[in-house]
């Protein structure tokens, strides 16, 4: 007769090393998961970063096709120039170029982000004063409008003051109609902007001396 052996006590253990196995597995999960968790937190952080970004205005002011010649023939591209503002007096302009139009507007646009300039702005309206400036062959003239104007501004100019947050302006291109050259007249006018506040500053005196009120006038004339 054949014997029958008992199976030994460690037999069983393959089970407890499944079980043990299944634990580990979960052990494992749930590590992974706090991972996850982890993960979200960084990415609220950056969902943060973009709602802080999304507050500015863009706006696609041209884009042109532009070639490259190489040995093989020629390699085609992109070109685009962007203007972003907050609506509020600050404003930038960037250009890029890439072989997509996507990644060229994205990289204007970050560009854009980077130079963005304060403007001074009457009444969150308007500008201030009279301007004329020049970039390259490009020659603006800026004038600075009553309530109720509106834009008075055609192509680049308009999108300028849109993103820019001016509501009432007089705008007119006398030299180049290039839109690179008109945008960074703009903003080469934008720069040289006063406020009575930045002159007063500058020369030592009181906003209401600089702006000339007649209770100041008439000061200046019993002197």
């Amino acid at each position: 007769m054949a014997k029958i052996e008992k199976a030994p006590q460690g037999a069983g253990a393959p089970g407890k090393g499944r079980e043990g196995g299944r634990e580990g597995g979960r052990d494992g999960r749930e590590g992974g998961g706090r991972d996850r968790k982890g993960g979200g937190r960084d990415r609220d952080k950056k969902e943060g970063g973009d709602r802080e970004g999304s507050e500015l205005v863009e706006r696609l002011v041209a884009i042109n096709r532009v070639a490259k010649v190489v040995k093989g023939g020629r390699r085609f591209g992109f070109a685009a120039l962007v203007v972003v503002g907050d609506g509020r007096g600050r404003i930038g302009a960037g250009a890029g170029k890439a072989r997509e139009v996507p990644e060229a507007i994205k990289k204007a646009t970050d560009q854009a982000k980077r130079r963005m300039i304060r403007v001074p702005l009457r009444d969150g309206r308007t500008i201030h004063h009279d301007i004329e400036a020049r970039f390259g062959a490009g020659l603006v003239r800026l004038r600075t409008a009553e309530a109720g104007t509106g834009i008075i501004a055609g192509g680049p100019l308009r999108a300028v003051f849109e993103v820019l947050g001016i509501q009432d302006v007089v705008a007119k291109s006398i030299g180049s109609s290039n839109p690179y050259n008109m945008v960074k007249a703009a903003l080469e006018a934008f720069k040289l902007m006063e406020s009575p506040r930045m002159v007063a500053a500058r020369r030592g005196r009181r906003v209401n001396e600089v702006l000339g009120r007649k209770g100041d006038a008439k000061e200046k004339s019993d002197e």
